[in-house]
């Protein structure tokens, strides 16, 4: 999957989970499957915790974190 496709997998909408960015389909933030990764849980243990996820979810999560920081720093 390229960043654009998986940038697609993540859901921007005022009226679920406060607007904050989730995986599509889901009212999972993509702030808790970064936090899960920098606590060390493994894709694979995030996946057996979250059955509905995929594993193009969460990498997804981590391209979104990745744009915002790009977003971020260019934009200052």
């Amino acid at each position: 999957m390229n960043r654009e496709e998986l940038l697609a997998r993540i859901s921007i909408n005022p009226n679920v989970c406060f607007g904050k960015p989730c995986i599509l389909g889901h009212r999972i933030w993509v702030s808790l499957i970064l936090d899960f990764l920098a606590s060390g849980m493994t894709i694979k243990e995030i996946l057996q915790e979250y059955p509905g996820l995929q594993e193009a979810d969460v990498y997804a999560c981590i391209a979104y974190g990745a744009e915002r920081r790009r977003v971020r720093f260019t934009h200052h």
